[in-house]
């Protein structure tokens, strides 16, 4: 069920893909699919599919911008990272860059809703007690995501994860759905007065 839904909903958010194309590849030199390799399900490597939101050359850049790394933890995460396109920033921002993780969900990889994948570097480094986060498929979207990402610890990530293994449910799943949804319409609203006070000024 949930890969026939990733299915129509691929197809649904076809033309809303054909616009991000367009701009991504107006814009900026590159691919418009950027794949990199997740640890899945019991480690389990998988190639994870998103829309490009840096410069073509950022993999090979990380080293250099490894200073402003924001994360508290074995992971790297910057919210504003210096990599990003001008239309890759935007698509992050509402998490647009997201969409074509339904074909990860598709291909059995991922579902909507687990705890967000993790490099595979990055994953052998994560601590052996909380490693449960890795006895389920990843997701899309996580409690991670509705309670803050960006603005909570690694402790608070990793638990949220192991809260989500513990309780997982097809109720709590349609909560964080739900959740999510709000907080990416929420994002787009901010997005566009952000844009519309710059072309005003």
């Amino acid at each position: 069920m949930e890969r026939l839904i990733a299915f129509l909903l691929l197809i649904l958010l076809s033309p809303i893909l054909a616009f991000w194309f367009i701009l991504v590849k107006l814009t900026s030199k590159g691919p418009f699919v950027f794949r990199q390799l997740r640890a899945g399900r019991n480690f389990k490597p998988f190639s994870l599919y998103k829309i490009r939101t840096m410069y073509e050359n950022a993999e090979q850049q990380k080293d250099k911008v490894r200073y402003l790394n924001e994360a508290d933890g074995p992971v790297f995460k910057i919210k504003d990272d210096p990599r990003f396109t001008p239309i890759g920033r935007i698509l992050s921002r509402i998490g647009q860059d997201e969409i074509l993780q339904l074909i990860n969900v598709i291909r059995g990889e991922m579902s909507f809703v687990g705890p967000r994948p993790l490099p595979v570097a990055e994953a052998k480094k994560i601590e052996k007690k909380y490693q449960d986060r890795f006895s389920i498929k990843p997701g899309i979207t996580s409690l991670w995501i509705i309670r803050g990402a960006h603005e909570l610890t690694f402790v608070q990530w990793m638990e949220s994860d192991l809260e989500y293994v513990r309780k997982k449910s097809v109720f709590l799943d349609f909560y964080i759905i739900s959740v999510t949804l709000f907080l990416m319409f929420k994002w787009i609203i901010n997005e566009l007065q952000q844009i519309s006070r710059k072309i005003v000024s």
